[in-house]
Formats: structure tokens, sequence, C-alpha cells
């Protein structure tokens, strides 16, 4: 579970629900089920005749993704720097053919780690391996990031079809000024409730549904495009025969400071375990 997204989701609900309370005794009159229907059935339209089917699914799965913990952090890099010394170790005393063995044991949700080392045990050059790894991890990334486009979109959406609503509830109103009607009070209320309601639903949709979606899986991705990254930089290390001390300094560039691994530190808990 992200905390940080279950935070903001209900920090943001708590201020809604409290501004409506403080507003008025009545707060069922913020219901309105065709306003409803016009702004979240008008951006799921437009998607579908934008975009393709299955980006428009995955974009409507991404905003539960939003309360998902991601499966990358740049602080859990420190794991996989740690996983590719341990590699480093055993490339240095029984050479590549030993991580056949250890491409058995990459799980199963990641397919690149798992597409890299395969490659890594072939007879491509580095130069070959680094071109055909980043197209691995490119290509990744922008699968993966087609539904932030679905959900700009829709973000983008909302308001518009906000405004048809409040088109709608106008017109609607207007029809009946002067039609016989005997609460012309009524008449009015009724319009323009729809008309600002609507209005109300597709601003709230775009800022609290779908554009959050949006970056959270935008950030999501680019996380773990920057994690592929570091791993097709330490794989290569290993094609290389490079020693783990090397590929420690080397690794270590893509971390932050007060990040950064350290093997002596790594040895003496193990030592001290």
């Amino acid at each position: 579970m992200s905390l940080s997204s279950l935070l903001g989701v209900v920090f943001g609900f708590f201020l809604i629900i409290s501004a409506i309370l403080l507003a008025t005794s009545n707060p069922i009159i913020y219901w309105d089920f065709p306003a409803l229907l016009i702004v979240l059935g008008g951006p799921i339209a437009a998607a579908f005749m934008s975009y393709h089917f299955g980006d428009v699914m995955t974009a409507f799965h991404a905003i539960g993704w939003m309360f998902e913990k991601p499966r990358s952090t740049r602080e859990g890099l420190n794991t996989e720097i740690l996983r590719l010394i341990k590699w480093s170790y055993l490339v240095q005393a029984k050479g590549l053919p030993v991580l056949e063995d250890e491409i058995r044991k990459v799980q199963s949700n990641d397919p690149v780690l798992k597409y890299c080392m395969q490659l890594l045990i072939t007879n491509h050059s580095t130069v070959e391996l680094r071109a055909m790894m980043e197209t691995a991890v490119e290509s990744v990334y922008e699968h993966k990031t087609a539904p932030v486009a679905v959900l700009r979109n829709m973000g983008a959406a909302a308001p518009a079809f906000g405004m048809i609503g409040t088109l709608v509830g106008m017109v609607a109103m207007l029809s009946q000024v002067g039609g016989g009607e005997d609460d012309l009070v009524a008449v009015i209320g009724k319009g323009m409730s729809l008309a600002l309601i609507a209005t109300l639903y597709g601003v709230f949709l775009a800022r609290m549904v779908f554009l959050p979606a949006a970056s959270k899986l935008l950030q999501k991705e680019e996380t773990e495009r920057f994690r592929n990254q570091m791993v097709i930089e330490g794989l290569l290390l290993l094609a290389e025969k490079k020693p783990p001390r090397f590929m420690q300094d080397r690794l270590n560039s893509f971390l932050e400071p007060q990040n950064h691994f350290d093997i002596d530190r790594q040895l003496s808990r193990a030592k001290g375990a």
C-alpha cells in the first residue's frame, strides 16, 4: 500500500467533505446523477475513441495502482547493487555460465532483468549487449507509460464535459422559463443545480482522480526505468568481468551519496551475523 497516495486521498476528501458540511445543512444537494453521467461518461467515451482499447483499460487499472506500493524505489537500489555484486563474485570464480542458475531465480514480474541476463550469457560484444539491453528497457518504458496519455486526456476532458453539463442544465432551465410553470424558482434551481454540479464533478475528477493517477503511474515507470538502466550497467560490468569493488564504485554513481553501497560494511554485517 502506498502511504502517500492513501494520505493524499483521505486528506483531499476530508477537505472537500468538510467544506460541503460547512456550506450547507443538506449535503445531498451535491449529488446529481445526470451530471455524473455526463462528466464520467464523456471522458471515458472520448478515451475509447482516441486510444487503443488495451491502453484505456490499463489506464483504468492505473487509478487503483495509485494505492499500490511501487516495486522499485530509489532507496531500494542498494539491494539491487548487492545482488549484482554477489553475481560478480560468482562470475569471478566460475565465469558467466554460472548465471544460468541465477536466471531461474529471477521473478516472473521482472522480465527485463531476465531477458538481459539471457543476453549476457551469449557471445555478443558489450557494445551489442548495451544496444539490445537499452532498447529493451526503453521499449518496456514506452509500453508501460502509454496509459499516462490516456489519463491526462481524460483529466483534460472532464472539466470540458463539466461545461457541457453546464450548458445542458442551462438549456433545461431556460426551456421551462415562461412555459407556464407554477414554481419558476424550482425550475431555475433544478437547472442551475445540474449546471453547477456538472462543473464541480468535472474539476473534481480531473484533479483528484485522472491527473494524479497519470502522475503516479509516470513516476513509478520512471523509477523502474532508472532501476533497469542501473541494472544493465551492472550486467555489462559482469560481461567485462570487472572486479566487485570496481562495480561498487561504478554503480554508486547512480545513487545519492547517503545511499552508497559499501562492500566492507556488508561483509562486516555478514561476519557479525
